[in-house]
């Protein structure tokens, strides 16, 4: 069984759950180590009694280099009791930092696979500091045997532009996971509004556009109650002052609070019509080059995605014909987009979701395997590599 030592940035991440769930099903054993932005560890990590590397703040930046620089030296006594891992993965640049370190405790040539979902603003300027921490990439990525990330933008507009890595790729987009068959009765009978009802917009997930839930605000407002707003997942507080009195405060718009992913998806994306898969937080950079969660969970369970024409997003889509893509972010443009929608015409882009490749959008228990079969090929070819070297 391969032996995975994973270093994570927030343990409470839905999407680090998903990927040690992944990994698991595949076959690998996983030692999972990861810094809180919670008081606890989230109970459904308990049960692999994760590796405490201490308290980060979000949005703290200066904060988080400091409690990496801490768990660094502390990182011997923490490793003492887990076993030599076959492959180290580091979940973003300071997790790839200690990936490095913790091989260089074990004394062993360890194959180190650097896990990056998004480019963060700041290695994307061109002050001393995002040089700086480009450099640091560049350096610690050196040291990788595999960059693992989610959208083909990144490898084009960013590790290669800058040069960052040279390391082999492996892609693995944002899709959902299902390692059992899901029921379909949804696929077959949409729930579609009645005269007088709503059609309904879901944006679930990270909530951490500002720029969105002010768009969308002013949009329902606009349509008089023809569209509602649902939101769902984690905001992100540090970029919205006052989003809870926000929300409270519109009249088509409401939050539901967090869900469980994957075994809420069926449910909170049966009860929408349109997902919202767009995102401002990093206009122009990383929002134009990610394809986010909610682009597969909202197709996967027929919701007919709104996204911007000239991104990734907008790309993946027009290439498939699905969904409806803005070129122009701002209320009129939406009205415009979605007003005259009616039932024919949605049961018309809904039935092109779901009549399109049931892998395009899900993870299955193949793709695990294949992830795990990746990865125990890297601890192969280093083992192999030291064999020649030692003959």
């Amino acid at each position: 069984m391969l032996r995975v030592l994973y270093f994570v940035h927030d343990l409470a991440d839905p999407a680090v759950r998903r990927r040690v769930m992944m990994l698991e099903a595949g076959g690998a054993a996983v030692t999972l180590a990861g810094f809180r932005r919670t008081p606890a560890v989230p109970p459904e990590l308990e049960p692999l009694k994760p590796i405490d590397l201490g308290r980060t703040a979000d949005g703290k930046f200066a904060q988080r280099l400091k409690a990496v620089a801490a768990a660094a030296m502390a990182l011997g006594p923490k490793l003492r009791q887990v076993g030599r891992p076959d492959v180290i993965i580091g979940r973003n640049l300071e997790m790839l930092a200690l990936a490095v370190r913790a091989r260089s405790l074990f004394s062993a040539d360890i194959p180190i696979v650097y896990e990056c979902l998004d480019i963060h603003r700041l290695m994307l300027g061109e002050n001393g500091i995002s040089r700086s921490m480009r450099g640091a990439e560049r350096a610690l990525g050196r040291k990788a045997s595999l960059l693992l990330t989610s959208s083909p933008a990144f490898v084009r507009d960013y590790f290669r532009r800058f040069g960052q890595m040279d390391a082999p790729v492996a892609l693995l987009e944002n899709k959902v996971l299902e390692l059992v068959e899901q029921p379909s009765s949804f696929d077959a009978h949409p729930v579609l509004p009645n005269e007088g009802e709503p059609w309904v917009i879901g944006w679930f997930g990270a909530l951490r556009c500002r720029r969105s839930l002010e768009l969308l605000a002013q949009f329902t407002r606009r349509m008089e109650g023809r569209f509602e707003m649902v939101l769902r997942g984690r905001p992100a507080y540090s970029e919205f002052a006052g989003f809870d009195s926000f929300v409270t405060g519109e009249p088509f718009m409401r939050f539901e609070g967090a869900y469980r992913n994957p075994e809420d998806l069926p449910r909170i994306y049966g009860a929408v019509h349109f997902a919202w898969a767009i995102d401002f937080f990093e206009e122009g950079l990383n929002s134009n080059w990610l394809l986010p969660n909610r682009l597969f969970e909202g197709c996967r369970y027929g919701a007919v995605p709104l996204a911007m024409r000239r991104t990734e997003t907008g790309r993946f889509l027009s290439d498939r014909s699905l969904g409806l893509l803005l070129d122009e972010a701002s209320p009129h443009a939406l009205a415009e987009c979605l007003g005259s929608i009616d039932r024919d015409a949605y049961a018309l882009m809904r039935g092109r979701i779901l009549a399109e490749d049931r892998s395009t959008w899900v993870c299955d228990l193949r793709d695990c395997r294949a992830l795990v079969a990746r990865l125990a090929a890297l601890s192969l070819e280093r083992a192999g590599g030291a064999v020649l070297q030692a003959a």
